[in-house]
């Protein structure tokens, strides 16, 4: 796994409010992610940064596809972590993460399973629902900005 450029002290992708550097960074330059909630963090990164040699390499060898392109993946604004738990070396994360499209704002929601071997968290598979935001003006903008969406995305 290369080492990806830092993008300096901006906050990670993942939503976390710390930096890249000490967030997400250490588990795409090969670090180990000590939770499910961490390893799917990392990963939703990894599809902001544009990182699929990271997100195969985190996908459990049983479920893993083969290659991994994300030329049409859609424009992820922000991750909203809903449920996480883990048992022994098994753990389930709930998320939501919201993206950009043509027209508006769309969501992808996933109850995602993962394992651990040999020290490692892996995402095994997860069951998905998609669809599409429709934020009122005097809403919580979608990207995450903690500003109503008239203030922000919507201008």
């Amino acid at each position: 796994m290369s080492n990806p450029a830092s993008p300096g002290p901006d906050p990670c992708p993942c939503g976390s409010g710390r930096p890249y550097q000490a967030c997400c960074q250490p588990a795409h330059a090969g670090a180990p992610a000590k939770t499910p909630e961490a390893l799917m963090r990392s990963r939703y990164s990894a599809f902001v940064l544009g990182l699929p040699d990271y997100l195969l390499a985190t996908w459990h060898a049983s479920t893993r596809p083969a290659s991994l392109s994300l030329e049409d993946s859609p424009r992820w604004a922000s991750l909203q972590v809903i449920d996480h738990g883990q048992q022994g070396n098994s753990g389930q994360v709930h998320f939501r993460a919201i993206y950009r499209t043509a027209t508006g704002w769309g969501f992808l929601e996933e109850r995602s399973d993962f394992v651990r071997e040999a020290g490692r968290w892996f995402y095994v598979s997860g069951d998905t629902d998609e669809g599409i935001l429709k934020p009122g003006r005097n809403d919580p903008c979608p990207c995450g900005s903690g500003k109503k969406h008239k203030a922000c995305c919507l201008r």
